[in-house]
């Protein structure tokens, strides 16, 4: 034990360093794409209409922020509120499809014979791209938001349900053997094991299904999408207006990255208290 305490306090350095060493590579590449694309506006005489500088698409950000007169951001909405907007829409897409997927998939995942029966029809859900949807939910449900939630959950669904099958036909049987000698209840047994244990793949699923809800609702607004970040992004585009076009889609990027670092973050901390 103390040789295994010794080389712990020996490799946190090593440890530390390295990931030091990674985020100044990742800030140098970061610099030297700005500068890149810096130079090739500045250079290449390139016409702004087609690629605008990194000045022109931060002080378009800025612009689409802040009041200039009478006129407040862009499309009548501030950037945080096209960015909400969308959020919000994810946000009731993935909550809502999540628990469904998870009921769904956890029934599943407990009784073998109903697994292989519905098995082959997730599999054909999760084949059909979401966005292939649209059409026909807009004729259903109009190009409101209504049609953009259900083509979140149709999006969100059949990945959570994949996912938490696999969680819970995962576990050990031996583990819940081992609970049940001990004396534990049902309940003991899914709050102590079952769900310990398939928690890093649920959460792995519902992280895979909200990146896949975010790309769908972007697209998704291209129709009736204002306010909505995905909306502005292509009402500027047919505007010729560019540098909000690559200004919104660089939002979207960052928040993509945000939600998804919140989720590794998740999955780390369930991932280490497993190994516990």
């Amino acid at each position: 034990m103390k040789a295994e305490h010794e080389q712990k306090v020996v490799e946190a350095p090593r440890k530390r360093r390295r990931v030091s060493t990674l985020q100044l590579q990742r800030v140098v590449l970061f610099v030297l794409l700005i500068a890149a694309w810096q130079l090739a506006t500045a250079i290449g005489g390139i016409d702004p209409v087609i690629l605008p500088g990194p000045a022109a698409v931060v002080d378009a950000l800025w612009q689409a922020s802040v009041c200039n007169g009478a006129t407040c951001g862009v499309q009548g909405y501030f950037l945080w509120q096209h960015v909400l907007a969308t959020l919000e829409r994810v946000l009731v897409g993935v909550l809502g499809g999540s628990v469904i997927g998870l009921a769904i998939g956890w029934w599943l995942g407990t009784r073998p014979r109903a697994r292989a029966i519905v098995e082959p029809y997730l599999s054909f859900l999760r084949a059909l791209p979401p966005l292939g949807y649209i059409g026909l939910l807009i004729v259903w449900f109009g190009i409101g938001d209504v049609s953009k939630v259900v083509l979140l959950l149709l999006a969100v669904v059949p990945t959570v349900t994949v996912s938490t099958i696999l969680g819970v036909t995962g576990v050990q049987r031996d583990w819940i053997l081992a609970a049940r000698t001990l004396g534990a209840t049902n309940r003991q047994v899914f709050r102590t094991v079952l769900l310990p244990a398939a928690a890093p793949q649920i959460i792995n699923g519902v992280r895979l299904a909200t990146g896949m809800a975010w790309a769908c609702i972007v697209a998704a607004e291209m129709n009736d999408g204002i306010p909505g970040i995905g909306g502005l992004a292509y009402i500027s585009g047919t505007q010729l207006n560019t540098a909000v076009t690559i200004g919104s889609i660089i939002v979207i990027g960052v928040v993509a990255l945000a939600m998804d670092a919140a989720y590794v973050g998740v999955e780390k901390r369930f991932s280490i208290g497993r190994g516990l």
